[in-house]
């Protein structure tokens, strides 16, 4: 009798860690059961109603992602660990449980042999300790079919939260998608938008440049215009959209030329702006041309008049004393008259010649030098006609003395 209480006991406790056991693990599964589609629902609505942020961007949402997967996965894996912990304590549990089961029911097989009647038959004996032996093996092996359902339902139990979730995961990362899709999308609105405007404004600001410049630009006809205080040729140029240079010259002014208070000028039209503009270019044109003709003219003389010098040099330095027989002279005019002659000399001596008139028959000669020999004086004589200051071709050497 006391034996069957042992074994009952212990059945018992086994049966109650086993039934303890499930309600664990079925919280644990609870506690961590996703929630229900329709409040995810209500929860995505929720959050797409609320204001978001257009600003975050998929990096972000990514790495957010990222970080809430790994924090359930640590949650994940610290519930397993629990579970196995809790597992083995069981497992140790109901393993004592039995052992003291068996020790319980050595004990009692060992106090129930009769004191007194040693000498009873075998069989008898053997019939007892049959049935006291046959008893605690068939205990046991309840106990282990007890055990194994238990573990089985454990691993079904774990699998199931398992699936479960990996079930809310999927629908975590389904919902996590679909919200940065939205706020992808809302992102690509609002930046067609601000294109949109800013096209608009642009298209506004050409319009209003438009306006401003056909407003400013040269009258149709020509006006005239009273001039008033702070007026000035630069200022109504600006005004009117014309170069200052045609406005002075539709006036017949200098572009530096400063207007009264009160006076009138003419305000070119379009057109003559532009015959204004066409004339000033040519005459620009024309300008630079004469320029740089004449520098082209002065370099050459220069030049001429450079190698002149340095001729009537070097033939001063070779005159010889058998080839001055005489001086010569260089005539560069004849002269109608004397004060023609002295106007002439006078513009000679200015380019560093020295000058001397002679009254003839025929006029007054202006004669430049005198030169030893005839060699120096034909050196003086191409000098004189490449020297752009006095501005003759016409001189020649003729006998001093």
């Amino acid at each position: 009798m006391n034996f069957s209480r042992q074994a009952l006991l212990g059945i018992g406790m086994i049966i109650g860690g086993s039934v303890m056991l499930y309600a664990m693990v079925q919280q644990i599964g609870d506690s961590d059961q996703p929630e229900p589609m329709s409040a995810m629902v209500d929860k995505l609505s929720s959050e797409q109603e609320s204001p978001q942020p257009l600003t975050t961007d998929i990096e972000t949402e990514k790495r957010i992602l990222a970080q809430k997967q790994k924090e359930r996965a640590a949650r994940v894996a610290e519930q397993e660990k629990r579970a196995k912990e809790f597992l083995t304590e069981q497992e140790v549990a109901e393993a004592e449980a039995l052992a003291k089961a068996r020790a319980e029911s050595q004990q009692y097989v060992d106090n129930s042999a009769p004191a007194t009647d040693e000498t009873s038959s075998t069989e008898s004996t053997k019939d007892v300790t049959t049935d006291l032996t046959v008893q605690p093996r068939t205990e046991s092996q309840s106990t282990t079919d007890t055990t194994k359902s238990s573990e089985v339902e454990k691993q079904k139990a774990a699998q199931e939260q398992q699936e479960a979730q990996r079930q809310a995961a999927i629908k975590e990362q389904a919902a996590a998608k679909k919200l940065a899709e939205s706020k992808k999308q809302a992102e690509a609105e609002r930046l067609a938008e601000a294109k949109k405007q800013a096209e608009a404004q642009a298209a506004a600001e050409r319009k209003r440049e438009a306006a401003e410049a056909a407003k400013s630009e040269p009258p149709k006809s020509p006006s005239e215009y009273q001039i008033k205080k702070g007026d000035g040729l630069i200022k109504l140029a600006r005004q009117y959209n014309m170069p200052v240079e045609v406005l002075a010259q539709a006036n017949n002014l200098s572009p530096s030329a400063a207007l009264q208070l009160g006076q009138s000028i003419t305000i070119p039209s379009s057109k003559q702006v532009q015959r204004l503009e066409r004339e000033a270019a040519a005459a620009e044109q024309a300008r630079e041309k004469k320029r740089q003709q004449e520098e082209a003219l002065a370099k050459k003389s220069a030049d001429a008049k450079r190698e002149a010098q340095q001729k009537l040099s070097e033939a001063r330095k070779e005159v010889k004393e058998t080839d001055a027989k005489g001086s010569f002279g260089v005539q560069v005019a004849l002269a109608n008259d004397q004060a023609k002659a002295d106007e002439l000399a006078k513009k000679f001596r200015a380019a560093g010649y020295q000058v001397k008139t002679s009254a003839t028959s025929r006029g007054v000669r202006v004669v430049v030098g005198p030169e030893r020999g005839k060699v120096a004086a034909l050196a003086l004589k191409d000098k004189i006609n490449s020297d752009p200051k006095v501005n003759t071709t016409s001189a020649w050497v003729l006998y001093w003395r």
